[in-house]
Order: C-alpha cells, then sequence, then structure tokens
C-alpha cells in the first residue's frame, strides 16, 4: 500500500497512467469525504490516459491516518506539497474538486513554486466571495435522508417533481449516499475534522496573488458551489478562465466535454 509519510501523518496514495512511457504528471485533490476505495473515482476517466495521475486520501480520510485533532486548511495544503516531495515531483499541473478546490487555493497561495496550471472545479474562495454550502450543518443526516436533502443542492433541477419522475435514478444515489466503511476507527472523527476545516475556509483576500494559469470549472445548476460564487472567483484571480458545464456539482461526470476541457488546459491546449 503506497503511503508517504511525515510527522504524525501517513497519506495513502495511488498513481497510474496508461499512456506509453513517461506521462507528464498531474496532481488530483479529491472532495469531502473522498475515499479512493470508493468507486468509481477520478481514475476510472479519462485522466490516466493523458497524464501521469496521483491522488490521495487526505487526512481523516479513506486509508490515510486520522489524528484526533484539529485540522486547518493549512495543513491539507501542506499535506499535499509534501506528498509531492514524496514522489519527487517539483512543479505540477494541480486539479482540485470541491473541498479539493478549497485545498488548491492553498497549495497555490502557500507553494507557489509547485503549481504549474491549476484547475479549480466546482469550488469556492470562502469569505466575501461566498462559501459552499455549510455541510457542517448537515453532517448528521445520513443514508437515505441524506441523498433526498442533497440531490436538489447538488444539482437544481433535482428538484420534487424531477425525483417524483426518476424513481430509479433516486433509487442509486440513495445507494450511493451508504458508507460501507462508516464504522472504522476514526472515521467520524476525520471525517467531522474535515468539515470543520472547511467551514473556515477563506483565501478571498489572497487569490490576486495568484499568478499560474488558471481555469474555474463550473456546473450552471451546482446548488452547493453557486454559479455567481464561480464568477467572482474567476473574477478574483488574474487571467483566470471561467468554462461552465452541463451540470450540477457533479458536472465532470454529467457532462462529457468537461474532463477533456480541463485536462486540455492542464496540458496548455486551451490556445489550439
Amino acid at each position: 500500500m503506497p503511503t508517504a509519510s511525515f510527522d504524525d501523518i501517513s497519506l495513502y496514495y495511488e498513481r497510474q497512467y496508461e499512456g506509453l512511457g513517461d506521462g507528464p504528471p498531474l496532481l488530483f485533490i479529491s472532495g469531502t469525504g473522498s475515499d479512493l476505495r470508493r468507486q468509481p473515482n477520478v481514475f476510472a476517466g479519462p485522466a490516466p490516459k493523458a497524464f501521469d495521475l496521483l491522488a490521495y486520501d487526505q487526512r481523516g480520510l479513506g486509508q490515510s491516518s486520522k489524528p484526533n485533532r484539529p485540522y486547518s486548511m493549512a495543513d491539507y495544503a501542506d499535506d499535499a506539497a509534501r506528498l509531492l516531495d514524496a514522489v519527487g515531483w517539483d512543479c505540477v499541473p494541480v486539479m482540485g474538486a470541491s473541498f479539493g478546490g478549497m485545498v488548491a487555493q492553498e497549495l497555490v497561495l502557500r507553494h507557489p513554486d509547485r503549481v504549474k496550471r491549476l484547475v479549480l472545479a466546482c469550488t469556492s474562495p470562502g469569505g466575501a466571495g461566498g462559501a459552499s454550502y455549510p455541510f457542517h450543518e448537515i453532517q448528521d443526516l445520513t443514508g437515505e435522508a441524506r441523498a433526498r436533502f442533497m440531490a436538489p443542492i447538488s444539482d437544481t433541477r433535482f428538484d420534487q417533481a424531477w425525483m417524483d419522475s426518476h424513481p430509479d435514478q433516486v433509487a442509486m444515489m440513495i445507494a450511493a449516499a451508504d458508507d460501507p466503511y462508516a464504522d472504522e476507527p476514526g472515521r467520524a472523527m476525520g471525517a467531522r475534522r474535515q468539515l470543520e476545516a472547511r467551514a473556515d475556509h477563506d483565501t478571498w483576500d489572497r487569490l490576486p496573488q495568484i499568478a499560474c494559469p488558471v481555469m474555474i470549472a463550473a456546473g450552471r445548476y451546482d446548488g452547493i458551489a453557486l454559479p455567481a460564487t464561480q464568477e467572482k472567483l474567476a473574477a478574483r484571480i488574474p487571467g483566470a478562465r471561467l468554462q461552465f458545464f452541463d451540470g450540477g456539482h457533479m458536472f465532470m461526470i454529467q457532462d462529457r466535454a468537461a474532463m477533456p476541457a480541463m485536462l486540455g488546459f492542464l496540458k496548455g491546449e486551451e490556445g489550439r
């Protein structure tokens, strides 16, 4: 099991490239509650066909260690930088999705020499720029109740009328809400620590410091990371490109054009 260890943290990571020879590196930073054991994950998409893809379970989650103490957004960013050290990568393209986009903002601000190009997907800056939906307020919701509550927030088209007319898709959402690892030691605590750090996320005043090329990728119907927040985020980062896709918070799965566009940007192909 590949891990990167430093201080009292051990990060579980996976790395995959399906092309020939040595592929260009890409660090992917995942969202709230993510666990690489849960499928499908980023490795099931087109990213490992185009990049030497590195993804990991963040502290408190999955197969990474779960120290019982407060976590900060700076901690998460520094973890990402030290993971790059562990695999021997210097300055690389980075994609952060949802909470991972918040971590990616902190990473590029705290360690600007480590990020070559940056995609911020379905995320937010916090502060005056606007925050994503406050998941810490609903952390006790589980199972079917959580799935039904989250549906119209994840995608604003999924109102009660939609749910009533799409029972099979609702059943899939409910099944996906079940966490097979919920009873693991430290899992609930680690998830709570992540939500506490997420609630304090605020990069708004520092965003103009970002100097690398940035793409803001968003879903038109996202009720978690609101479209208006994406516009503010893009306007705040010098030279940032904003692109909306057909979907909600899960637009990367809903719109097949999304991942190729983001990967093309990370390769520097957006002007071709």
